[in-house]
């Protein structure tokens, strides 16, 4: 690994322990991430240095912003999740900066973070695709425990939606979906 590859991730880290949020003892976000690098390596062994880097920044300082700062519904939802994108791009294209990657690949990383090119750029889905792997591993199971039935379809559904098809077939080859919820990820 470059020396300003190993720098970014560990000021991202750095970042992320700052994260007043504790699940099993450790900052949320920072698990998170790390979570994200696993799955990144497993999924996408020769991603770019900088698909490694958004898949590890994609949470990066996540509780700066609160949903509760956003009206209420969807479209409150909506412009939370595009103002979150925004400010893990500017963070992590700071750090880049920093550790003296060239503007074309900060760039880059900005646009992967942001969601701009999903379905047209490999690397931003395939970021996305190892964001819903992780949802998928580590959050669905908490996730579904609080909702109802309609609501976890309809997530589901909306997951596999934003998949590749590669990515479809591989959740139907590594977990053990109900017949219901797996129909989602089939083409």
């Amino acid at each position: 690994m470059s020396a300003r590859k190993q720098a970014v991730l560990d000021a991202i880290d750095a970042a992320n322990r700052q994260d007043p949020n504790i699940e099993d003892g450790q900052p949320v976000e920072l698990i998170y991430g790390q979570r994200m690098s696993t799955e990144m390596d497993r999924l996408f062994p020769d991603a770019s240095d900088m698909l490694q880097i958004a898949a590890r920044g994609q949470h990066v300082e996540r509780w700066k912003l609160a949903r509760s700062e956003y009206p209420e519904g969807r479209a409150g939802y909506l412009a939370w999740r595009k103002a979150q994108g925004v400010h893990h791009a500017e963070v992590v294209m700071g750090l880049m900066q920093q550790a003296g990657y060239d503007a074309d690949d900060v760039d880059a990383t900005g646009r992967m973070l942001r969601k701009q090119g999903i379905k047209r750029d490999d690397e931003v889905q395939a970021l996305e695709d190892v964001i819903c792997f992780v949802f998928l591993k580590w959050y669905f199971a908490p996730f579904a425990a609080k909702h109802s039935a309609e609501k976890i379809q309809s997530i589901v559904e909306k997951t596999a939606r934003k998949m590749s098809a590669e990515g479809r077939a591989r959740v139907l080859q590594e977990f053990d979906l109900p017949e219901n919820l797996a129909a989602a990820f089939q083409d």
